[in-house]
């Protein structure tokens, strides 16, 4: 499965942001992880088939993952970004949950997308 995301900027604090996700091929569950430099990589959010979702307590209220099942494509709606959020996002896809997010074991990723928020 091939990943392509787009639409990271930078912007200041408060502001918004939409990333987007195509995949190559179907995958029953896909979402967004992010890393910053000396960090783990750490789960967001993420949406299966279904529309089952689950989110980081840190992005909760703030953030909307959705998917376009038609098109492949997964979308990560950020409102109201603060300086914290600051990373290289992910999106990724698997074949299931695992410890609460999509899981990783397929190792399919995209090749990230740097968002910036500035305070």
């Amino acid at each position: 499965v091939q990943l392509v995301e787009s639409g990271g900027e930078s912007v200041q604090a408060g502001g918004s942001l939409r990333l987007s996700c195509t995949a190559s091929e179907y995958t029953y569950c896909m979402g967004w992880f992010r890393q910053t430099p000396g960090k783990e990589r750490e789960g967001v959010a993420g949406i299966d088939i279904d529309g089952t979702t689950t989110y980081a307590d840190s992005v909760k209220s703030r953030f909307t993952i959705s998917r376009d099942n038609a098109k492949n494509t997964l979308y990560l709606q950020m409102n109201n970004l603060e300086p914290d959020d600051t990373a290289i996002y992910y999106c990724m896809a698997g074949p299931g949950w695992s410890d609460g997010f999509c899981s990783t074991a397929l190792n399919y990723w995209g090749q990230g997308t740097q968002v910036t928020v500035s305070s």
